[in-house]
């Protein structure tokens, strides 16, 4: 497996940056919100589980939307972002 080019300072910045915008217009999921703060960091799934200790298994699952990860697990992977678990009010139809 080729190794994975971790995202240069700039890039990182970058990515962070649109996330806290996306997040902030609200309607982001969860599985995409944490996909993509796997890829701001620059980590693997394995890599990303070990830091946050997750499995791969449920890296990847929170990844694809299969997992219904506990308030505690939100808080532990959205502290470094400076998000918190809460509620979002959507838009009125």
């Amino acid at each position: 497996m080729p190794r994975r080019k971790l995202p240069t300072g700039e890039q990182v910045r970058e990515l962070r940056s649109k996330l806290h915008d996306d997040v902030e217009r609200g309607g982001l999921p969860v599985a995409e919100t944490v996909r993509r703060m796997r890829e701001a960091m620059g980590l693997t799934q394995q890599r990303f589980g070990e830091v946050f200790k997750l499995t791969e298994r449920q890296v990847w699952e929170l990844e694809n939307g299969k997992a219904n990860p506990t308030t505690e697990t939100l808080t532990r992977l959205g502290k470094p972002f400076g998000f918190r678990p809460g509620f979002v009010l959507l838009p009125r139809a």
